[in-house]
């Protein structure tokens, strides 16, 4: 009984507890999700549903290849700006790292701007760390800042719960589109490459200043956060099997 007792206690401390509960449609970006709890360590997750027209909240944040300092304030003005939250490992980024290049080097020649964020905690995934960002984002080569969010606080700010999570704004910054790149997965059978084609027609309308078309939400990886500092929407959007 005292050997099960101990085993009992040890996979109780090895639990990671997240946040469960109902997105409500149309919640902005200030709202706080309800929630419950559950024990998970990672799940397949899907972006909460935000509503069109919300500002960009604010950041200031590092870009690992430069060191500079690299604000949301620098794209207003532009036609579209598409803000991704990413990392290095997550099997969905992985799968749309060359198809996110080619988007964005074509649609910065039609005024996008675009920035990546990555705010995986490098506690519990240092692959996500700056040094190893830099490589990466050298390895692509990658025609946008990848910034670093050390504090976890943008991420809560734009309420990412999973990536990649991508976010496109008008020249006022006013979110146009919160939704998938396309309908494309990791390990599909058969493999299938990315078409890009919801991210291309949620780009084009913007910059044609019409309304993006909606779109099934981003799925993937849950943000990884800091052990105990978890949004109260973590684990909202997890896709049930």
């Amino acid at each position: 009984l005292h050997q099960l007792a101990v085993m009992a206690l040890a996979l109780q401390s090895r639990s990671t507890y997240i946040r469960m509960g109902q997105c409500r449609r149309g919640a902005p970006f200030s709202n706080v999700v309800s929630a419950r709890r559950l024990s998970i360590v990672q799940a397949k997750t899907e972006s909460v549903d935000l509503p069109v027209g919300e500002p960009a909240p604010y950041f200031e944040l590092p870009d690992v290849v430069t060191g500079k300092i690299v604000s949301i304030n620098e794209f207003k003005g532009a036609p579209a700006t598409l803000v991704m939250f990413i990392c290095n490992h997550c099997p969905y980024v992985v799968h749309l790292k060359t198809a996110i290049v080619d988007v964005v080097s074509e649609y910065s020649k039609k005024g996008l701007k675009a920035v990546a964020i990555s705010s995986n905690s490098t506690q519990t995934h240092p692959q996500d760390g700056p040094e190893k960002m830099a490589e990466d984002a050298k390895k692509y080569g990658y025609p946008f800042p990848y910034l670093f969010d050390e504090s976890q606080d943008i991420a809560k700010a734009y309420k990412a719960a999973c990536t990649p999570e991508f976010y496109i704004f008008d020249s006022d910054l006013k979110l146009t589109y919160h939704g998938q790149w396309d309908s494309t997965r990791p390990k599909q059978d058969p493999p299938q490459v990315p078409t890009s084609a919801d991210i291309r027609a949620a780009l084009d309308a913007t910059l044609a200043a019409k309304p993006a078309p909606r779109s099934r939400p981003s799925i993937g990886c849950n943000i990884k956060w800091t052990p105990g500092k978890e949004p109260e929407y973590y684990g909202a959007q997890i896709v049930k099997k």
